[in-house]
């Protein structure tokens, strides 16, 4: 059973998330509530969780020095995060602005707790590896993808959204700012497939509705009584590619006129909240396209090569090497007396003059297990674009490890998961034989 650490001083939201878990005895986790900044810290520095939960409206933690942590060592601190708060001091869009720079996958607040955080979490279980594991999706070139089936649940559709941001921004393809709009903009789409799409619910219907102050959530919640209309759902599906993204949403409704619609958000009041997923989306997005149909649309995100993963705290006195296109890193044969930190680029390994693979952002390092066993290069390594390097020595490596100590917890932690795809990969080639 793993550890859930759990972020809060508030007597109420332990209580609230007590009650959540008691209603699913099946759960995975023991629950440790953290209060005190010195314990907060070891237990991020050393348990090295992969989820944990914050109250970011608690009064008593100084959660903005728990964030500044996490934002200086990101490198270290590579978990998602589900955010507490309170919408009575706090509002969900500030919070995802002030805190778009670490992976806040959902925020809930007190009214969303009982019912929707152990259910963000088996969510974000089922699809962990997809979202933070980046040395199991090394051949990024040959493409990743995946897909949710969404109920009719306005509330659980921010995680959706931030798990479909999260993907390109954990792979160092979207910076901080666009991460925060691409999951707003999803949002919103998503939840127009829920509305117009598989509740039928018209321009004028919810134009009314929020005249007499209904809510948009009663309004599905009451045409959800409908056995026929709740049973439909949204597909949520991603794909990436060399140099995009594709994000389509799919709802089961009937349709509706592309054409009309677009033309009736473009003519009217900027700030309405009709049409605000679409505005947000054609203002962030490479290309936003329909299908004949309407009950799907289509997200294309170009990657921004610009991007570069920040430099951990440990490595930031270190030497920074600029590299271009055709530089060669590192010669098969040659003494390891050294490695990488990858900080941007994309590179070729080639064994005997054969490209076997490649390598990015999203494998950390270069050369680090021929490094560590004190072995020969086993093979050449070719920049294939611009980008930046930290050099690593062993003196220095060693002097890290020694000033972070938890640093080699977590290269302990990669090569073994490295060691267990290998295993998994020497495994299903025995079966094919």
């Amino acid at each position: 059973m793993s550890t859930l650490g759990i972020i809060n001083s508030d007597p109420k939201i332990k209580e609230l998330v007590e009650f959540a878990f008691e209603q699913t005895p099946d759960h995975n986790y023991d629950l440790l509530f953290l209060i005190q900044e010195d314990e907060i810290l070891e237990f991020l520095n050393y348990a090295l969780p992969e989820l944990v939960v914050i109250n970011f409206s608690d009064q008593k933690i100084n959660i903005d020095g728990v964030i500044n942590h996490i934002k200086n060592d990101k490198w270290i601190l590579n978990f998602g995060i589900i955010g507490l708060f309170s919408h009575e001091a706090d509002k969900e869009e500030l919070l995802l602005k002030k805190y778009k720079a670490i992976n806040v996958l959902a925020q809930l607040d007190n009214y969303r707790l009982r019912t929707h955080l152990v259910k963000s979490i088996q969510i974000i279980e089922q699809n962990y590896q997809i979202i933070f594991q980046r040395e199991f999706t090394k051949n990024l070139l040959e493409g990743a993808s995946g897909s949710f089936t969404i109920e009719n649940d306005l509330l659980a559709v921010p995680l959706y959204s931030g798990i479909g941001a999260t993907i390109l921004a954990q792979r160092g393809l979207i910076n901080p700012d666009s991460k925060m709009h691409l999951q707003l903009a999803l949002a919103e789409l998503i939840v127009n497939a829920i509305e117009h799409g598989n509740c039928g619910i018209s321009y004028e219907e919810k134009t009314k509705a929020l005249e007499k102050g209904i809510s948009h959530i009663d309004l599905i919640a009451e045409k959800c009584k409908d056995p026929a209309i709740r049973a439909k759902k949204v597909i949520f599906h991603w794909e990436l590619k060399p140099d995009m993204s594709v994000f389509i949403i799919h709802d089961e409704g009937k349709g509706f006129d592309v054409k009309v619609h677009l033309e009736k958000v473009t003519n009217q009041d900027k700030y309405s909240l009709h049409g605000r997923g679409i505005r947000m989306a054609a203002g962030l997005v490479h290309e936003l396209k329909y299908n004949a149909k309407g009950n799907q649309v289509a997200l294309v995100v170009k990657h921004d090569v610009s991007v570069e993963h920040e430099i951990p705290a440990g490595f930031s006195r270190e030497q920074v090497i600029k590299v271009k296109k055709g530089d060669i890193i590192i010669k098969e044969g040659e003494p390891s007396d050294n490695l990488y930190y990858i900080t941007s680029g994309t590179y070729e390994v080639l064994h005997n003059g054969k490209a076997v693979g490649t390598l990015s952002t999203q494998d950390i390092f270069m050369g680090e297990m021929s490094f560590l066993l004190n072995q020969r290069r086993s093979a050449t390594i070719k920049a294939t674009s611009t980008g930046k390097l930290i050099l690593l020595t062993q003196k220095t490596f060693v002097n890290v490890i020694r000033e972070y100590p938890y640093y080699g917890v977590f290269l302990s932690k990669l090569l073994a998961k490295r060691l267990v795809r290998s295993n998994d990969q020497n495994a299903a080639r025995i079966n094919e034989i």
